[in-house]
């Protein structure tokens, strides 16, 4: 079957510029990514289509021998992707890749990003904490010191690609770069494998690593630990471990960026007459409020400072407390009575905002009847 062209596989003009390919690409890809079809058999090959189109267009020297000779400029399974790592490594390169190496100098492998899900309670984000954490990691061998060779001995340089990692391959005018089939880009060949790690120069292995969480952290904040991601490949570099942070729900606060809310249940009798009463805050202490007679449901106060902790600042935000007068339940008799007695002794001045509902109801109904 046909290879379909190009550019109307990522759906750009034929005159796109770098900054419109990279997008299309980049919106194609995050489409049709495996790890996001997982279900679906054809978005790999789709994938892989767009993947291969991104990598020719992108390259000034491979796009002017496609835009003069089309798909016959690369035959003989030199196009695209043959010269380079694999699809995924395109991937890689423009988003990342939690558990992915990426490339470092010499051709060996830098390790591989970790993701660590942490999750929190809104005091521990308002205080901040040390904590211990224990990640399961591939580690650098301590027998070969991570070269993947038995101890005495050492990788030796690669005969096909004198130590580059890549061959290079003349077609016509165009030389085309390609990953070495023997070392497999190494540009080394272990003779003699380490036995305690079969030549991978890795092992797995649990870490437990401590890791300081700022005062002021919000949701879904991310703290790096440069180095203790997977081990590099052969002694390359470590990659990073980041851990994404999560506050818990809490039973009586809300957060809502620095400030916190807070939904107080207030007596009637306290509602009706004023007084004062004293609310929770978020570091354990209590703070007094003054009511005001007469205090409706949904009334706010705001206590300055009585917030959140700020990250990598000085001040804090503020805490809302909001009333909720509560309706008296299980009355006694005399209680009942009481409440009797007042309500034949209850006129509009006591209660103006039903009387002025009521009232516009009944303004309602009439202009109806009419």
């Amino acid at each position: 079957m046909a290879k379909r062209d190009f550019y109307e596989i990522l759906g750009v003009e034929r005159g796109a510029g770098d900054s419109d390919l990279k997008s299309a690409y980049r919106k194609l890809a995050m489409k049709y990514h495996p790890d996001r079809n997982p279900d679906d058999p054809s978005a790999e090959h789709q994938f892989k289509e767009v993947s291969e189109a991104y990598d020719v267009l992108k390259d000034a020297q491979k796009r002017a021998a496609y835009d003069r000779f089309g798909h016959e400029a690369f035959e003989g399974g030199m196009a695209g992707r043959q010269g380079g790592g694999g699809f995924a490594d395109i991937f890689d390169e423009m988003f990342g890749n939690f558990g992915g190496g990426r490339r470092s100098g010499g051709g060996d492998r830098r390790g591989g990003d970790l993701r660590y899900n942490m999750s929190i309670t809104i005091e521990e984000a308002f205080n901040g904490r040390d904590a211990e954490i224990k990640v399961p990691s591939s580690v650098g061998c301590e027998e070969c010191s991570g070269t993947g060779a038995k101890p005495g001995t050492q990788p030796v340089v690669c005969k096909t690609c004198q130590g580059h990692g890549k061959v290079r391959a003349q077609q016509g005018f165009f030389t085309i770069e390609r990953t070495c089939a023997s070392c497999n880009g190494n540009g080394r060949v272990i003779k003699s494998p380490c036995v305690a790690c079969r030549g991978n120069g890795q092992l797995q292995k649990e870490k437990t690593l401590s890791v300081n969480i700022p005062a002021g952290v919000e949701e879904g904040t991310r703290i790096r630990l440069s180095g203790e991601g997977e081990a590099g490949a052969r002694s390359a570099p470590s990659g990073d471990l980041y851990i994404f942070l999560s506050i818990e729900e809490h039973p009586i606060f809300k957060r809502d960026g620095a400030d916190i809310y807070c939904r107080v249940p207030l007596q009637m009798t306290t509602a009706a007459l004023g007084g004062q009463i004293e609310v929770p805050t978020v570091e354990g202490s209590r703070a007094r409020v003054t009511i005001n007679p007469g205090t409706q449901t949904g009334t706010q106060f705001r206590l300055r400072g009585k917030g959140m902790s700020v990250l990598r600042r000085s001040d804090r935000g503020d805490l809302y407390v909001e009333m909720a007068v509560e309706t008296p339940v299980n009355l006694s008799r005399e209680q009942k009575q009481i409440l009797e007695e007042f309500a034949e002794a209850h006129n509009d001045s006591t209660s103006p905002q039903s009387t002025g509902f009521f009232d516009r109801v009944r303004d309602l109904w009439e202009d109806l009847r009419d």
